[in-house]
C-alpha cells in the first residue's frame, strides 16, 4: 500500500463528540500521544532488555517475569513491542522530514511560476508516480545495505510526489484569488507573500496530508521490514516482529505476529482517523 491509497481513503465521522470534536479523533489523538510517549521513554519502561535472547525461556507464556510471553529466542515480547515503537515512528517520521518541504516547495515554485517551470516540475511529478514506492525501496536495498534509512529516503520519492501534485492544485487555487493581486500592487515581495499570506492558507491542507502520508508510509516502512529490507534484526520493529513470527504460528505461538500487527493496526488506524479529520476541516475551509 503506498501513498496512492491515501486520496481513496474512506471518509470516518464519527456522531459523538467530545469538546467540540468527533470522539473518535480525541481517541485517536490520545493513543498517537500515548505512543509517542511511550516511544521516548522506552529505555525506562522496557521490563527486561528486548535484545537479550535465552534459549531456555523459548515460547513462555504470559507470567510476572514476562507479562506478554517471550518469543522464539525468548526474548520478552513486552519490551520488543516498547523498543519497537521507535522504529515505528522513526521510519514514516524520515519519510514526511524529506518529502514535505521538498513536496511543499516544488508545489509552490510550480504554481507561482507557472510556464515552462511548471511544466518541467510536473512532468516529474508523473514520472515519480511510475515507480512505486516498495519497488524503489527494493532497489535501493539491492544497491545499498538494507537499513531503515536506505528504505525510508526511497520512499519518499512517491510521498514527495504525492506532496507537491496535492499542494499544487491548491497553490494555484490561491494564486488566482485577487488578496494575492492586492499584495502585488502593494509592493510585498513573493516571500513575504508566501511567508505571511500563501503558507498559513496551505497549512490546514498540507497538515492533513502529512498525517495522511504518515500513515502510509507506516505501512509501507513495515512492509519493508516485514521483507527482510529495512530494520535488520535483533533491532526490535512491529514488521520484522510479524515476519519473525511467522514461523511460531505454524508450532501453536501466533503471539509475537499477532501483537506487533495489532500495535501497528491500533497506529495507521489512529493517524489515519486523525488525518482525514484534518482533510475535512482543510475542505471545509475553501
Amino acid at each position: 500500500m503506498t501513498a496512492y491509497a491515501a486520496s481513496r481513503l474512506g471518509r470516518i465521522r464519527p456522531l459523538s463528540r467530545v469538546s467540540g470534536h468527533p470522539l473518535g479523533v480525541t481517541v485517536a489523538g490520545g493513543t498517537i500521544v500515548f505512543i509517542v510517549m511511550v516511544a521516548i521513554f522506552a529505555p525506562l519502561l522496557t521490563p527486561a532488555d528486548p535484545n537479550q535472547a535465552s534459549i531456555i525461556d523459548q515460547y513462555l507464556s504470559p507470567s510476572a517475569d514476562h507479562w506478554l510471553g517471550t518469543d522464539a529466542s525468548g526474548r520478552d515480547l513486552l519490551s520488543r513491542l516498547i523498543e519497537g515503537s521507535r522504529t515505528a515512528l522513526l521510519g514514516p517520521t524520515i519519510v514526511i522530514l524529506i518529502s514535505t518541504p521538498i513536496g511543499v516547495a516544488a508545489a509552490l515554485l510550480a504554481a507561482w511560476r507557472g510556464g515552462w517551470l511548471d511544466a518541467v516540475i510536473s512532468r516529474v511529478i508523473d514520472v515519480s508516480f511510475a515507480f512505486p514506492g516498495l519497488l524503489l525501496a527494493i532497489i535501493a536495498a539491492a544497491v545499498f545495505s538494507p537499513s531503515l534509512l536506505v528504505a525510508a529516503v526511497a520512499l519518499s520519492v512517491t510521498y514527495t510526489a504525492y506532496t507537491a501534485r496535492v499542494v499544487r492544485s491548491e497553490a494555484l487555487r490561491q494564486r488566482s484569488r485577487p488578496y494575492i493581486e492586492a499584495l502585488w500592487v502593494q509592493g510585498h515581495s513573493t516571500l513575504s507573500i508566501w511567508r505571511r499570506h500563501l503558507l498559513p492558507n496551505l497549512m490546514p491542507l498540507i497538515l492533513a496530508q502529512v498525517t495522511l502520508s504518515f500513515a502510509y508510509a507506516t505501512v509501507d516502512i513495515a512492509t519493508v521490514s516485514f521483507l527482510g529490507l529495512g530494520v535488520q534484526p535483533p533491532t526490535a520493529d512491529w514488521g520484522t516482529m510479524v515476519a519473525e513470527g511467522k514461523a511460531a504460528i505454524e508450532e501453536g505461538f501466533p503471539q509475537e505476529s499477532l501483537y506487533a500487527s495489532g500495535c501497528l493496526v491500533v497506529l495507521i488506524l489512529s493517524v489515519s482517523v486523525v488525518g482525514d479529520y484534518l482533510t475535512d476541516r482543510a475542505e471545509q475551509r475553501k
